[in-house]
């Protein structure tokens, strides 16, 4: 991986874990807090993404696959938010982001035929056992389940993401906005069936709604412009250096104990993070 693609990458996962403290704050926010934080998105980024569409020669494929990203962004963002509600952000992070990488760079090189080489793979490795090191001591059942989960969702949209910035050539910002517009409405109708909870919400957690529907864009976006110039195989296990951040953050934040643990495993992350950067 070139060392532009990986600034992009490592910048995109100190944001990302940052905006997922703003959403373990909230807590059980639900599918309300999900539509208040993607609508933030879609206002934002929706208008800008239109109005470039118009001067990139646009596909119907663009919207097909802004639909498809959509549907599984609802899915994620729901089940992370089920996972802070019932889990510690220390066991529900990491394994989140340990398992998407995992079943991201398995599928890449198994059905896509992508080869990062043996120290590529090696480092991808590493950052799994990495976050698995810090993710399964003393967890709950219930939070290692949606850990897990929301792993597979992130494997499922990045693959599509890079299916979609690449053999698509959906123009990244353009891709993504069109996708928080598409996500915005599609839960239109549960959050009408739930507008004094969205109201509560909204009041109560106003700041982590701002924190989640801008720096979730941000760190997703950096993501999509490393996706197009590095393979999918390096980009899904690089940007996990994020858990390091998560981890230190549950830790000094939100009192979350372990220390030791996951000092240990972001060592090897960072060992698997530096033998990425030079596969």
């Amino acid at each position: 991986m070139n060392g532009f693609a990986l600034g992009l990458v490592l910048a995109a996962a100190v944001v990302h874990a940052i905006w997922n403290l703003a959403a373990k704050r909230v807590g059980d926010g639900g599918p309300a807090f999900v539509f208040l934080y993607y609508t933030v998105s879609a206002l934002v980024f929706g208008p800008i993404a239109v109005v470039l569409a118009f001067f990139e020669s646009p596909q119907w494929t663009w919207l097909l696959a802004a639909v498809v990203t959509a549907v599984l962004h609802i899915a994620y963002g729901t089940v992370l938010q089920r996972g802070y509600a019932i889990g510690d952000m220390s066991v529900v992070y990491p394994l989140a982001r340990g398992t998407g990488p995992l079943l991201s760079v398995l599928v890449a090189v198994l059905f896509l035929d992508e080869h990062p080489g043996w120290l590529g793979l090696v480092g991808a490795l590493l950052v799994v056992v990495g976050v698995l090191v810090i993710g399964t001591g003393k967890a709950t059942p219930a939070g290692v389940f949606y850990g897990v989960l929301t792993g597979a969702m992130i494997a499922a949209y990045t693959l599509w993401d890079a299916h979609s910035v690449t053999a698509l050539a959906v123009p990244p910002l353009v891709y993504f906005g069109l996708g928080s517009i598409g996500e915005s409405l599609l839960l239109l109708p549960t959050a009408l069936r739930a507008k004094a909870s969205v109201a509560a919400l909204w009041r109560a957690h106003r700041r982590e709604v701002l924190a989640v529907g801008l720096l979730s864009p941000l760190a997703y976006l950096l993501v999509l412009y490393a996706l197009q110039i590095a393979p999918v195989s390096l980009v899904a296990p690089a940007r996990e250096i994020s858990i390091v951040v998560g981890g230190v953050v549950a830790w000094r934040l939100l009192g979350e104990a372990q220390a030791v643990r996951r000092l240990l495993g972001s060592l090897v992350v960072l060992a698997g993070i530096a033998a990425i950067a030079v596969a």
